[in-house]
């Protein structure tokens, strides 16, 4: 759920017809700017910030979990990490119950964002996002969007095997690796980015099954 283009009273009837229907949790969003603009705006009468939705959904709707953003490699319009993350305990304090992270492909980066959250007095589970990778062409459009940066060695691979098929098998190798190593340094889950194509990530789970048995 987003802030883009509804003033408070649209978000408040989106959340009521959401809690009528059994929903349990939301995830609170600023949103991104409406395509074709290159800054956020809230219409008149709507909201600016992620932590104003989630501080209306816990006021006015307090049967709802909430699940807010954070960046393990900062948002990019955020001028710096500190900043950054003086807006995600902003989030937490208005009532956020999880953090589910963006997209990322060194797991020190989540590893260092976790300790800062630690640091910066966040208690709330911290789950990291992962996006299994399906060619070279796809993971570069989507982190030029979100300022993710990927591994040079992961790239170099990606590289040297051009056909799709063999790209396909780098990404899932490589989400593998991360799951792994993510789970073995103590997450309470992890929410994959699937945007409807489910085989990398099926692929993924199985392996984490024979790796842990």
């Amino acid at each position: 759920m987003t802030c883009v283009g509804s003033t408070r009273d649209q978000l408040r009837e989106y959340l009521r017809a959401a809690e009528e229907r059994g929903v349990d949790y939301i995830v609170a969003l600023r949103g991104d700017p409406p395509q074709g603009e290159t800054t956020f705006t809230a219409v008149e009468g709507g909201l600016g910030y992620a932590n104003e939705l989630v501080e209306l959904i816990r006021k006015e709707f307090p049967s709802f979990g909430i699940l807010v953003a954070g960046y393990p490699e900062v948002h990019q319009e955020a001028s710096d990490a500190k900043i950054d993350m003086d807006n995600l305990v902003r989030k937490v304090d208005a009532g956020a119950d999880v953090i589910v992270t963006q997209l990322f492909y060194d797991n020190d980066d989540f590893f260092r964002f976790r300790d800062d959250c630690v640091a910066a007095g966040i208690r709330v589970p911290i789950v990291p996002g992962l996006l299994p990778v399906l060619s070279l062409k796809q993971v570069q459009r989507i982190t030029s969007l979100c300022k993710a940066k990927l591994p040079a060695a992961f790239v170099a691979k990606l590289e040297k095997n051009d056909d799709i098929d063999s790209q396909f098998a780098a990404g899932v190798e490589h989400a593998l690796a991360q799951t792994q190593g993510l789970i073995d340094g103590g997450v309470p889950g992890i929410h994959f980015y699937v945007l409807n194509k489910s085989t990398a990530t099926s692929q993924i789970l199985a392996g984490v099954t024979g790796l842990n048995r």
